[in-house]
């Protein structure tokens, strides 16, 4: 087969296809190039989110006009001289690959100027095909405006989402550059309606309070710290100020924004146990070092850097975030029982097998199937050692103590669930209810409890059509940054059907005037946050999934919780209430809600019967 050089229009293509994957790739390469340019002001204007048109302006340093050309040319940069130079970059961009690889996949219109010349230029440019170059008036700065993204590459079309997902993804990435260069003032506008705009005064705070809101800007905490090689700097925010997803740490090393799956996991081991389980927190973490110290040139989209001292920085992220939290009123410390976990673990490993073996086919006193089969996850989460979230409780295997047997569901017949008729006596610490009968001792979770109570509660009410609202005296106002109201405008439906009416409130916030008259007062804020963080995180859901899961949410937060001392008179009512639930053997959660020791156990414990 004969060897042949590609044409450069061909290889521009190919290198497109690294470069420029969506439109929010475009928006990202040329805000790169405007603040490489020095540019303290920066506009971004999209039609169609970026698809029919992407315009940028900046008041930067503009491109010579013997230099217009060349730019559009592959591998040609003003950012690398030497071979040195590959070593210190601390520039956005050097590749030299950007222009011309957006150039070759759509239609470009660049008016520049230097503040030195006597005109600038004016360039058009066509599928990497040079229309027109000549002169323009003088405004020192640059405007490229791309339009009919992948207009001559119809199969990239097929891979983009809707236009609110690549919206979303572009106002993600002014955020992020916004927040990495706070003294520049970035304004967004799509098909006319300005979206966003900072400041542009340097200070990092404001930044924040114009992304994620003012309110939540007041529970960021200033982090400061430094060795021999790095100096950290930003915010983080207070455990309380938390988000499902960890979208909102960005980190920042000598002004790029970059991801990386290590110091993300630093600064988790940072909060500890002071965040709330499967919650993240809103982190701006710059890092300044020595540029040897930092390979950007791993990934054409430069997202990814290698880190010579990795260890050392992981270290002292955890360290500094530590000593941040540390004079701060915070969630108590949760106790950690993996160690025995792990223990209990292995104890009973060797004993599935053999209580698999106990699904007799032959005992008729249950409906148990023979093809049938327990697996080592459904054992221990039926025992309670399992740390896994279980989902469709109602539907699992079911452990029976007393008969040392799994009662199973097989094919969504019904399975004995006869709730004991139980006498309340006594509380243990808040916490624990103890009730008994003629089989023996039961101790019940009062939260596990509630919380099954309030979930089938919830779960009925959030699959009825109710417009029965209730007003508020003080609306609620919800900030979020742009990129989440996109997605949550998008979705606005589900919210709605769950009784949930967000009205825009000026240009980053929504307002809630009313709630569903279910929601019990005093935790509307909260549940609505939850239920909205949800739908952020999960992104395609059916309206199904999403009540099933806002029901769970909302029983956890609305359940009594340990060190609650209650009544004799609350405690039978909660046993009263229990009975009544469909599955009042598990919490929404999978765990058990209550544990039996027959009169024959506890004849064993104090030895009074021989084993």
């Amino acid at each position: 087969m004969k060897i042949q050089e590609l044409s450069e229009q061909l290889a521009n293509q190919i290198a497109a296809g690294e470069v420029v994957e969506r439109p929010a790739s475009v928006v990202k390469e040329l805000l790169e190039n405007a603040i490489d340019a020095g540019s303290t002001q920066i506009e971004i204007r999209l039609e169609e989110a970026g698809m029919q048109k992407i315009e940028i302006v900046d008041n930067g340093e503009g491109i010579g006009r013997n230099d217009v050309l060349l730019a559009f040319k592959r591998h040609a940069t003003s950012k690398i001289h030497h071979r040195d130079d590959l070593f210190r970059i601390r520039t956005l961009g050097f590749r030299g690959e950007a222009l011309p690889s957006i150039a070759s996949v759509s239609e470009i219109q660049l008016e520049t100027a230097v503040a030195t010349e006597k005109s600038g230029s004016l360039l058009v440019l066509k599928g990497g095909k040079v229309l027109k170059h000549t002169s323009a008036p003088l405004r020192q700065g640059t405007k490229i405006i791309v339009s009919n993204l992948f207009y001559n590459t119809p199969a990239r079309l097929k891979y983009l989402r809707s236009l609110q997902t690549e919206l979303a993804v572009i106002s993600d990435i002014i955020h992020r550059l916004a927040l990495s260069h706070p003294q520049i003032a970035f304004r967004l506008t799509h098909d006319g309606n300005q979206m966003l705009k900072t400041a542009g005064n340097g200070d990092l705070k404001t930044a924040l309070a114009g992304i994620y809101g003012i309110a939540n800007a007041r529970k960021m905490l200033p982090l400061k710290s430094a060795d021999l090689d790095v100096e950290l700097s930003g915010y983080i925010s207070l455990p309380e100020l938390n988000r499902k997803s960890k979208k909102y740490l960005s980190l920042i090393i000598n002004g790029r924004y970059i991801k990386n799956f290590q110091l993300n996991h630093a600064i988790i081991a940072g909060y500890g146990s002071k965040l709330m389980v499967d919650c993240f927190p809103i982190v701006v973490l710059k890092i300044m070092t020595d540029p040897l110290l930092v390979d950007v040139n791993v990934h054409p989209t430069k997202l990814e850097v290698r880190l010579s001292k990795e260890k050392e920085l992981i270290a002292l992220i955890t360290k500094t975030i530590q000593e941040t939290l540390a004079s701060e009123q915070l969630i108590p410390e949760r106790l950690k029982n993996l160690s025995f976990q792990k223990q209990e673990k292995a104890a009973v490993k060797e004993s599935v097998e053999q209580s698999s073996l106990r699904l007799d086919s032959n005992d008729k006193s249950m409906p148990i199937s023979t093809s049938s089969s327990v697996d080592y996850t459904n054992y221990l989460r039926e025992k309670n050692l399992s740390q896994d979230y279980v989902e469709e409780a109602d539907e699992q295997l079911i452990y029976d103590q007393e008969s040392g047997k799994f009662l199973v569901n097989v094919n969504n017949t019904e399975v004995n669930r006869q709730f004991p008729e139980l006498e309340y006596f006594a509380q243990m610490h808040g916490t624990y209810l103890f009730a008994q009968n003629e089989k023996g001792l039961y101790i019940i979770d009062q939260h596990a409890a509630q919380e099954r109570i309030k979930y089938e509660y919830y779960r009925e009410k959030l699959a009825e059509v109710n417009e029965d609202l209730q007003e508020m005296l003080l609306p609620i106002v919800l900030d979020y940054p742009l990129d989440d109201r996109i997605i949550i405008k998008e979705k606005e439906k589900f919210l709605q059907q769950v009784g949930i009416f967000l009205e825009d409130y000026g240009e980053s916030s929504f307002i809630l005037r009313q709630h569903p008259t279910w929601l019990s007062k005093g935790f509307e804020e909260n549940l609505v946050r939850e239920m909205i963080d949800f739908l952020l995180l999960k992104g395609m859901v059916n309206i199904k999934e999403f009540r099933e899961k806002a029901a769970i949410m909302m029983s956890c937060k609305r359940s009594i919780k340990a060190n609650h001392h209650l009544s004799d008179a609350e405690g039978r009512a909660l046993i009263t209430d229990l009975a009544k639930c469909q599955n009042p053997f598990n919490c929404p959660h999978g765990r058990p809600v209550l544990i039996h020791f027959s009169t024959t156990d506890m004849e064993k414990m104090f030895k009074r019967i021989v084993y």
